[in-house]
C-alpha cells in the first residue's frame, strides 16, 4: 500500500501547486462574492432573491470590494461558513483525483527492460557497471564472466 501513496505523490507534485492556486482563486472570485451577496440579501431578515442577483453580478466583477465589505460590515461568519463548506467539497474532489493518480501495481512506471526491478545494486552480482555487452542503461553483461554469456536480443530492425 505504501507504493500507492508514494506513486500518487510522485505523479501529483505539480498538481498540488495547481490545486492550491485554483482553490485560492476560487475563494477570491467565487466564495467571497457569494457569501457577501448572501449577507446583503439577508439584511432585511428574509432572503431577498432580487438583491442577491443584483449583488452577485457586481461582487463577482469586483471581488476585492466584496472581500473588503465582508470585513467592514461584519459578514465574516457567512464567509467562514461558506469557505468551510467549499473547502470540504474541494478536498473531497482533490482526494478522489489523488486516489485515481495512484499506481495500479508496484511496477506501473518502470520502463520495460530497465534494471529498476533490482534494488541496492544486487544486479551487479551478475552484471557489470562499466563494460561488456549492453543490456540496459548502466548494465552490461561482462565478457569475462564464467558460464553462459549468450544474449538473446528481442526487438526488430527498421529500415526505411
Amino acid at each position: 500500500m505504501n507504493y500507492k501513496i508514494k506513486g500518487a505523490i510522485r505523479r501529483s507534485k505539480k498538481s498540488f501547486i495547481v490545486c492550491g492556486i485554483l482553490w485560492l482563486l476560487l475563494v477570491i472570485v467565487f466564495v467571497a462574492p457569494v457569501s457577501y451577496s448572501v449577507f446583503l440579501a439577508n439584511q432585511a431578515g428574509k432572503f431577498a432573491l432580487d438583491v442577491f442577483l443584483e449583488q452577485i453580478c457586481t461582487n463577482i466583477v469586483h471581488p476585492f470590494v466584496a472581500i473588503n465589505g465582508i470585513f467592514a460590515q461584519g459578514a465574516v461568519h457567512n464567509f467562514i461558513s461558506l469557505l468551510f463548506g467549499f473547502s470540504i467539497f474541494y478536498l473531497i474532489i482533490f482526494f478522489i483525483g489523488f486516489a485515481k493518480a495512484a499506481p495500479k501495481n508496484e511496477f506501473t512506471d518502470f520502463e520495460h527492460g530497465s534494471s529498476d526491478w533490482s534494488q541496492r545494486g544486487e544486479q551487479y552480482q551478475i552484471l557489470s557497471r562499466n563494460k561488456g555487452i549492453i543490456l540496459a542503461e548502466d548494465n552490461y553483461l561482462p565478457l569475462d564472466k564464467r558460464g553462459n554469456v549468450n544474449v538473446l536480443v528481442v526487438g526488430r530492425f527498421r529500415f526505411w
